[in-house]
């Protein structure tokens, strides 16, 4: 049985507001478990019940119209990492990835061999493709001719047509580009950080990727140090948001190295957030972090005048709660 500490942790934190899976999670901590099997479940539920539509099978279907996966867990204990990139006809993403840690030697595997590894691994293979992703991409492609998509400097005009494409010459090309408008309703991961009784510390994020992304595209989701990041001398913090953009800054990494330097989780956010931001004001993301004592903070870009939602439950709680940061821009 748990007893109270000066610290507050055990403790779960949740991006957005996936109750469930915090819930799932933290039962998991409050009966003795391990940070790991405590990622990996929490994770799991929001695949299984399709969070948004942007987390596991049937959501975000791909310019082929197909529904692929992709997943991190990193062990803050070890820094051992296990990931998996444009998982393909294999539900169970978090569960692939924690197989990719703990049974090789590798830290990510993608596409089509890692379908095979999954197999091996006991997994069954099944189509990722719903009735209603099958009817999403089906507007976009007739309804909507491909828009909005992700590719420019092509011929036809992707802004106008769908493709296939190819490549423009060099002076043909726009002096600038415009990125694609994302939300919350496709651009969300699922990312935790956990911390058990024993101190170990382990993050986790699992994601469908981005609606109509081009085939083979791969997210900051599964990118050790961008979707999240652990690290058993100072804690773990979890990214969501435009991950082609977020994954070049590593805001993961970048906040547990603040918080290693002394900031609070919070201010170790916002130096994560303020570093994109300052590169591109246009995006959307956020970030939550938890120190080894249990201290928690999160900050949040591109949201407008909507609040970012996450989930904390710990030792302290007796209930989880969903806090709320305001995504203002700079972030002091």
């Amino acid at each position: 049985m748990l007893v109270n500490s000066e610290q507050n942790t055990p403790i779960v934190i949740t991006t957005w507001d996936f109750v469930n899976s915090t819930i799932t999670a933290w039962n998991i901590l409050k009966q003795g478990g391990f940070s790991l099997d405590a990622i990996e479940r929490g994770t799991s539920v929001c695949e299984e019940q399709q969070c948004d539509g942007t987390v596991g099978f049937g959501g975000s279907p791909d310019e082929n119209g197909e529904t692929t996966l992709d997943a991190l867990i990193m062990d803050g204990r070890t820094m051992n990492v296990g990931a998996v990139g444009a998982l393909r006809r294999i539900k169970s993403a978090a569960s692939v990835a924690r197989c990719v840690l703990e049974h090789t030697k590798h830290s990510i595997l993608v596409g089509e061999l890692a379908t095979q590894f999954a197999e091996q691994m006991g997994f069954h293979e099944e189509s990722l493709t719903t009735p209603d992703s099958k009817r999403i991409w089906l507007r976009w492609y007739y309804r909507n001719q491909c828009q909005p998509n992700f590719w420019m400097d092509v011929t036809p005009d992707p802004n106008k047509f769908c493709g296939p494409y190819s490549k423009l010459e060099l002076r043909q090309r726009t002096d600038h580009w415009m990125p694609m408008k994302v939300d919350r309703h496709n651009h969300d991961t699922i990312g935790m950080v956990v911390i058990d009784r024993k101190g170990d510390v382990a993050a986790g994020t699992s994601t469908n990727g981005a609606k109509f992304k081009i085939p083979g595209r791969i997210g900051d989701s599964p990118i050790p140090g961008a979707g999240a990041y652990a690290d058993n001398s100072v804690g773990g913090a979890a990214a969501t948001g435009d991950g082609d953009i977020m994954l070049r800054f590593l805001p993961s990494f970048l906040a547990v190295e603040e918080m290693r330097r002394g900031k609070t989780p919070t201010q170790a956010a916002r130096v994560a957030i303020n570093r994109i931001a300052t590169y591109y004001p246009d995006f959307i993301g956020a970030v939550i972090a938890v120190n080894i004592d249990g201290d928690y903070g999160a900050a949040c870009h591109g949201l407008v005048d909507v609040p970012f939602p996450f989930v904390v439950q710990s030792i302290t709680m007796d209930k989880y709660k969903v806090e709320n940061v305001n995504c203002s821009w700079p972030l002091n």
